[in-house]
Protein backbone atom coordinates (compact mmCIF):
# COMPACT_ATOMS: atom_id res chain seq x y z
CA UNK A 1 0.00 0.00 0.00
CA UNK A 2 2.83 2.34 0.76
CA UNK A 3 4.38 1.64 -2.49
CA UNK A 4 1.12 2.41 -4.34
CA UNK A 5 0.62 5.83 -2.22
CA UNK A 6 4.41 7.03 -2.80
CA UNK A 7 3.43 6.19 -6.94
CA UNK A 8 0.62 8.42 -6.93
CA UNK A 9 2.17 11.06 -4.49
CA UNK A 10 5.13 11.15 -7.47
CA UNK A 11 2.64 11.44 -10.33
CA UNK A 12 0.18 14.13 -8.70
CA UNK A 13 3.59 16.42 -8.17
CA UNK A 14 4.40 15.56 -11.37
CA UNK A 15 1.54 16.73 -13.22
CA UNK A 16 0.71 19.90 -10.80
CA UNK A 17 5.04 20.73 -11.87
CA UNK A 18 3.96 20.06 -15.75
CA UNK A 19 1.02 22.62 -15.50
CA UNK A 20 2.88 24.95 -13.73
CA UNK A 21 5.36 24.90 -16.34
CA UNK A 22 3.04 25.32 -18.98
CA UNK A 23 1.78 27.99 -16.95
CA UNK A 24 4.66 29.91 -16.89
CA UNK A 25 5.32 30.02 -20.48
CA UNK A 26 2.44 32.11 -20.85
CA UNK A 27 3.02 33.92 -17.45
CA UNK A 28 6.10 35.48 -18.72
CA UNK A 29 4.85 35.66 -22.71
CA UNK A 30 2.06 37.05 -21.44
CA UNK A 31 -0.21 34.83 -23.71
CA UNK A 32 -2.91 31.89 -23.03
CA UNK A 33 -3.65 32.67 -19.66
CA UNK A 34 -5.79 33.95 -17.23
CA UNK A 35 -3.04 36.34 -15.84
CA UNK A 36 0.71 37.23 -17.15
CA UNK A 37 3.62 39.18 -15.59
CA UNK A 38 1.82 42.48 -16.94
CA UNK A 39 -1.82 41.67 -16.40
CA UNK A 40 -3.65 42.89 -13.01
CA UNK A 41 -4.82 45.36 -10.89
CA UNK A 42 -1.81 47.88 -10.25
CA UNK A 43 -1.17 49.47 -7.42
CA UNK A 44 1.49 51.76 -5.67
CA UNK A 45 4.61 51.01 -6.87
CA UNK A 46 7.25 50.80 -3.85
CA UNK A 47 4.10 48.62 -2.75
CA UNK A 48 4.05 46.38 -5.98
CA UNK A 49 7.32 46.28 -5.71
CA UNK A 50 7.78 45.17 -2.54
CA UNK A 51 5.30 42.26 -3.09
CA UNK A 52 6.79 40.90 -5.94
CA UNK A 53 10.38 40.94 -4.86
CA UNK A 54 8.77 38.95 -1.85
CA UNK A 55 7.27 36.57 -4.09
CA UNK A 56 10.41 35.55 -5.73
CA UNK A 57 11.96 35.56 -2.56
CA UNK A 58 10.17 32.65 -1.51
CA UNK A 59 10.68 30.60 -4.10
CA UNK A 60 14.59 31.40 -4.46
CA UNK A 61 14.83 30.05 -1.04
CA UNK A 62 12.42 27.26 -0.93
CA UNK A 63 13.99 26.46 -4.21
CA UNK A 64 17.77 26.35 -3.05
CA UNK A 65 17.62 25.47 0.12
CA UNK A 66 15.35 22.47 -0.49
CA UNK A 67 17.96 21.86 -2.82
CA UNK A 68 21.25 20.98 -0.49
CA UNK A 69 22.53 17.59 0.46
CA UNK A 70 22.37 19.14 4.21
CA UNK A 71 19.01 19.48 4.24
CA UNK A 72 18.07 16.43 2.36
CA UNK A 73 19.66 14.96 5.21
CA UNK A 74 17.96 16.18 7.78
CA UNK A 75 14.32 16.42 5.58
CA UNK A 76 14.81 12.19 5.12
CA UNK A 77 14.12 12.08 8.88
CA UNK A 78 10.76 13.24 8.35
CA UNK A 79 10.06 12.62 4.52
CA UNK A 80 10.38 8.81 3.28
CA UNK A 81 13.34 9.55 1.09
CA UNK A 82 11.39 8.08 -1.99
CA UNK A 83 9.04 10.61 -2.10
CA UNK A 84 11.89 13.01 -1.08
CA UNK A 85 12.72 14.95 -4.76
CA UNK A 86 8.25 14.58 -5.29
CA UNK A 87 8.49 16.58 -2.27
CA UNK A 88 10.57 19.10 -3.61
CA UNK A 89 9.07 19.49 -6.49
CA UNK A 90 5.57 20.05 -4.92
CA UNK A 91 7.22 22.95 -2.29
CA UNK A 92 8.75 24.24 -5.66
CA UNK A 93 5.61 24.61 -7.66
CA UNK A 94 3.17 25.71 -5.02
CA UNK A 95 6.04 28.49 -4.50
CA UNK A 96 5.18 29.31 -8.23
CA UNK A 97 1.95 28.93 -8.42
CA UNK A 98 1.81 31.88 -5.04
CA UNK A 99 4.03 33.92 -6.78
CA UNK A 100 1.43 33.58 -10.34
CA UNK A 101 -1.61 34.48 -8.28
CA UNK A 102 0.07 37.25 -6.39
CA UNK A 103 2.17 38.57 -8.41
CA UNK A 104 1.51 42.38 -9.26
CA UNK A 105 2.09 44.25 -12.08
CA UNK A 106 4.38 47.50 -12.13
CA UNK A 107 2.64 50.63 -13.59
CA UNK A 108 5.29 52.52 -15.34
CA UNK A 109 6.57 53.34 -18.97
CA UNK A 110 7.32 50.32 -21.38
CA UNK A 111 11.34 50.18 -21.24
CA UNK A 112 11.06 49.21 -25.06
CA UNK A 113 9.28 47.86 -27.41
CA UNK A 114 10.10 45.89 -30.88
CA UNK A 115 8.80 48.43 -33.51
CA UNK A 116 9.11 46.05 -36.78
CA UNK A 117 7.00 42.70 -36.80
CA UNK A 118 10.13 41.10 -38.03
CA UNK A 119 12.02 41.67 -35.25
CA UNK A 120 9.00 41.37 -32.68
CA UNK A 121 9.12 37.64 -34.41
CA UNK A 122 13.03 36.95 -33.70
CA UNK A 123 12.19 37.83 -29.76
CA UNK A 124 9.22 35.57 -30.05
CA UNK A 125 11.32 33.09 -31.11
CA UNK A 126 14.19 33.42 -28.92
CA UNK A 127 11.39 32.93 -26.15
CA UNK A 128 9.98 29.54 -27.38
CA UNK A 129 14.02 28.58 -28.28
CA UNK A 130 14.51 29.44 -24.82
CA UNK A 131 11.70 27.05 -23.58
CA UNK A 132 12.37 24.02 -25.64
CA UNK A 133 16.10 24.17 -24.51
CA UNK A 134 14.79 24.19 -20.93
CA UNK A 135 12.50 20.98 -21.75
CA UNK A 136 15.44 19.66 -23.74
CA UNK A 137 18.23 20.00 -21.24
CA UNK A 138 16.17 17.90 -18.13
CA UNK A 139 15.66 14.84 -20.63
CA UNK A 140 19.66 14.70 -21.47
CA UNK A 141 20.15 14.81 -16.99
CA UNK A 142 16.85 12.44 -16.98
CA UNK A 143 13.67 14.31 -16.58
CA UNK A 144 12.31 11.87 -14.37
CA UNK A 145 14.91 11.41 -12.20
CA UNK A 146 15.18 15.52 -11.70
CA UNK A 147 11.07 15.39 -10.92
CA UNK A 148 10.90 12.67 -8.99
CA UNK A 149 9.36 10.16 -10.67
CA UNK A 150 12.11 7.80 -11.17
CA UNK A 151 12.64 7.31 -7.27
CA UNK A 152 8.80 6.32 -6.72
CA UNK A 153 8.24 4.56 -10.00
CA UNK A 154 11.63 2.55 -8.39
CA UNK A 155 10.23 2.37 -4.57
CA UNK A 156 7.22 0.68 -6.10
CA UNK A 157 9.18 -1.82 -8.04
CA UNK A 158 11.81 -2.21 -5.11
CA UNK A 159 14.46 -1.60 -6.79
CA UNK A 160 17.49 1.02 -6.33
CA UNK A 161 18.31 3.91 -8.69
CA UNK A 162 21.72 3.62 -10.42
CA UNK A 163 24.38 5.63 -9.24
CA UNK A 164 24.57 9.23 -10.39
CA UNK A 165 27.33 9.00 -13.12
CA UNK A 166 29.04 12.59 -14.81
CA UNK A 167 27.88 13.01 -18.20
CA UNK A 168 28.27 15.47 -20.40
CA UNK A 169 25.39 15.10 -23.49
CA UNK A 170 24.29 17.45 -25.92
CA UNK A 171 24.06 21.26 -24.48
CA UNK A 172 26.33 20.42 -22.00
CA UNK A 173 29.48 20.00 -24.02
CA UNK A 174 29.25 23.85 -24.57
CA UNK A 175 27.32 25.39 -21.75
CA UNK A 176 27.31 23.78 -17.77
CA UNK A 177 23.98 25.20 -17.32
CA UNK A 178 21.68 25.06 -20.32
CA UNK A 179 18.92 24.86 -18.44
CA UNK A 180 19.70 28.59 -17.13
CA UNK A 181 20.32 29.58 -20.45
CA UNK A 182 16.83 28.70 -21.71
CA UNK A 183 15.61 29.89 -18.86
CA UNK A 184 17.71 33.52 -19.46
CA UNK A 185 16.53 33.25 -23.10
CA UNK A 186 12.96 32.68 -21.98
CA UNK A 187 12.85 35.88 -19.46
CA UNK A 188 14.59 38.68 -21.75
CA UNK A 189 13.27 37.93 -24.94
CA UNK A 190 10.17 39.91 -25.16
CA UNK A 191 9.00 42.13 -27.84
CA UNK A 192 7.64 44.27 -24.89
CA UNK A 193 9.40 45.17 -21.85
CA UNK A 194 7.90 46.76 -19.21
CA UNK A 195 9.06 47.79 -16.03
CA UNK A 196 7.38 44.53 -14.24
CA UNK A 197 9.04 41.89 -16.82
CA UNK A 198 12.55 43.72 -16.12
CA UNK A 199 12.26 43.19 -12.47
CA UNK A 200 11.50 39.50 -12.93
CA UNK A 201 13.87 39.21 -15.51
CA UNK A 202 16.55 40.89 -13.26
CA UNK A 203 15.80 39.62 -10.02
CA UNK A 204 15.83 35.54 -12.16
CA UNK A 205 18.86 36.05 -13.85
CA UNK A 206 21.03 36.89 -10.09
CA UNK A 207 18.92 33.99 -8.67
CA UNK A 208 20.50 31.44 -11.16
CA UNK A 209 23.78 33.47 -11.28
CA UNK A 210 23.68 32.63 -7.09
CA UNK A 211 21.83 28.90 -7.18
CA UNK A 212 24.97 27.93 -10.06
CA UNK A 213 27.25 28.59 -7.37
CA UNK A 214 25.61 27.02 -4.99
CA UNK A 215 24.86 23.83 -7.53
CA UNK A 216 28.49 23.75 -8.69
CA UNK A 217 29.82 23.21 -4.84
CA UNK A 218 27.55 20.67 -4.69
CA UNK A 219 28.78 19.11 -7.79
CA UNK A 220 32.22 19.52 -7.26
CA UNK A 221 31.48 17.44 -4.12
CA UNK A 222 30.59 14.60 -5.91
CA UNK A 223 32.10 14.59 -8.94
CA UNK A 224 35.48 15.84 -7.33
CA UNK A 225 38.53 17.30 -9.72
CA UNK A 226 36.01 15.92 -12.98
CA UNK A 227 34.10 18.59 -12.40
CA UNK A 228 36.53 21.06 -11.47
CA UNK A 229 38.23 20.33 -15.30
CA UNK A 230 34.75 20.31 -16.32
CA UNK A 231 34.39 23.95 -15.08
CA UNK A 232 37.14 25.03 -16.29
CA UNK A 233 37.34 24.07 -19.88
CA UNK A 234 33.61 24.96 -20.67
CA UNK A 235 31.76 28.21 -19.77
CA UNK A 236 28.86 28.82 -17.27
CA UNK A 237 26.13 29.99 -19.85
CA UNK A 238 26.87 31.62 -22.63
CA UNK A 239 28.56 29.21 -25.35
CA UNK A 240 31.04 31.45 -26.93
CA UNK A 241 32.83 32.58 -23.90
CA UNK A 242 35.22 29.86 -22.17
CA UNK A 243 34.86 29.54 -18.45
CA UNK A 244 37.58 29.57 -16.54
CA UNK A 245 36.75 29.45 -13.19
CA UNK A 246 33.38 30.98 -13.25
Amino acid sequence: MARFLALAYGLVCYLLFFAVFLYAVGFVGGVLVPKGVDDGKTGGLATSLTVDLILLGIFAVQHSVMARPAFKAAWTRIVPAPIERSTYVLFSSLALALLYWLWRPLAAPVIWQAQSPGLADLLWGLFALGWLIVLISTFLISHFELFGLSQVFAFARSTRLPESEFRTPLFYRFVRHPIYLGFTLAFWATPKMTLGHLVFALSTTAYMLIAIQLEERDLVAVFGERYRRYRMSVSMIIPWVPGRGG
